[in-house]
Order: structure tokens, then C-alpha cells, then sequence
């Protein structure tokens, strides 16, 4: 009993460590990108040696995967409960496509941390195969909802992967270009364009599923030579 008392203890203590150093390396982060962080730099920021870093960590990359992985998780937690909330596959796909860009207009620093690949240029970077594929996953997991919006509406599996991959590149557009100030250029709003695409999405969406039932003329079959 005693043993699980100092093993819990133990945990938790290391559990305590790990989140001040995620801490620490999103500041520094934030503040240099992922190029120009150190682990020293992490390290002077959590207020630890450096060689403590690595009973947690074995390198900046693992660190910066794991920040990543955790506010992708924020992120599909905010998709999962507005999608939760429709009350129809059209307010679904309208909820969970806005949650999304909402997420990233109301947390410009998670954005940037989403953009790791690009740092320094338009070069991909990556953090390693693996890490890559496992954040790759985890952002797909997050958007999953607005395909199976998609596919609520009517769209084939194809068609409504199509519909969440153009949501999400719309979206990764106008938010550059609102958090770097260039939408003002346009006298516009980020946010209204987004929904603008939305409601077109949807269109678009159900149109898709009228076509099997009408055909390409327009006419409902069963009503032929009525």
C-alpha cells in the first residue's frame, strides 16, 4: 500500500514536470518557432537543467509534437461538442466546419503551431515520419466530423472527404489572411467569407444528393409518364 502511496506520489510528480516543460516550450515556441528553439532555451524557460529535459523528452521535436498533439485534441474537443449540437446534417456540417475556424480565429498561436511543417519557408520539415504521421492522424480524427456532415447530406464517402479537405483549405486561407492583417486590404471579414463558403458547401452537398433520385434532366423517375 505503501508502495502504490510512493508510486502515485511519484507519477505525479513527473506528470507535474512534463506539463511545466510543455509549458515552458510553447513560450518559447511562440516566441522563436520551432527552428530556433533549443532544449537549453526550454530548459532556462521551465526553470530546469537541461539534462532534466531528457528524462521527459529526447528532443525538441517530441516536445513540439507533443504540444501540437494536445492542441489538436483541444481543437477536436471543440469540433465533437459543436457537431453534438444540431439539430440536422445541414446545421452539423454549418457548426462543425465554423467550430473549426473558430478555434483557430480565437487562438492564432495554435494555428502557428499547426503550421510547423512550413517553418523557415515553404520547404516541409516534418518531425519525423512517425510523429508526422500520428499529428496527421489527429488532425483527421478533429475534422472528422464535417465529413460525416457530409455524408448525413448525402454525399458518398468521395465526395465528403472532398467537401471536409476544400472546408479546411478555405478555412487555413482566410485565416492567414486575417492574422496577418491582409484581409483589411479587401474591406472584408474573414469570418462572414467563411460562412459565405459554408452555406455553398451545403448547397453544393445536397444538390448531390438530389442527382440520383432526379437524374441529370431533372425529373423525378417515378413520375414519368404520369
Amino acid at each position: 500500500m505503501a508502495a502504490q502511496r510512493k508510486a502515485g506520489r511519484a507519477q505525479a510528480v513527473s506528470e507535474l514536470k512534463r506539463s511545466l516543460i510543455l509549458d515552458a516550450a510553447r513560450k518559447v515556441f511562440d516566441k522563436v518557432g520551432l527552428e530556433g528553439a533549443s532544449l537549453r532555451a526550454i530548459a532556462a524557460e521551465a526553470g530546469y537543467t537541461p539534462a532534466a529535459l531528457y528524462f521527459h523528452f529526447d528532443s525538441k521535436e517530441a516536445i513540439y509534437a507533443e504540444a501540437l498533439q494536445a492542441s489538436l485534441a483541444s481543437l477536436a474537443a471543440a469540433i465533437g461538442e459543436a457537431a453534438a449540437c444540431a439539430r440536422d446534417p445541414q446545421e452539423r456540417f454549418r457548426t462543425a466546419a465554423m467550430a473549426f475556424f473558430d478555434f483557430y480565429a480565437e487562438n492564432p498561436r495554435d494555428l502557428d503551431l499547426g503550421f510547423y511543417l512550413f517553418r523557415g519557408g515553404m520547404k516541409p520539415k516534418g518531425l519525423g515520419r512517425k510523429r508526422d504521421q500520428d499529428l496527421n492522424a489527429g488532425l483527421a480524427a478533429a475534422l472528422r466530423p464535417i465529413a460525416d456532415a457530409a455524408e448525413a447530406l448525402g454525399a458518398p464517402p468521395r465526395d465528403a472527404n472532398s467537401s471536409m479537405v476544400e472546408t479546411f483549405a478555405h478555412a487555413a486561407g482566410l485565416l492567414l489572411l486575417a492574422h496577418t492583417g491582409r484581409i483589411r486590404m479587401f474591406d472584408a471579414s474573414a469570418r462572414e467569407l467563411m460562412l459565405r463558403f459554408v452555406d455553398g458547401q451545403i448547397a453544393l452537398l445536397g444538390a448531390l444528393d438530389l442527382a440520383p433520385r432526379f437524374g441529370s434532366g431533372g425529373h423525378d423517375p417515378a413520375r414519368q409518364g404520369a
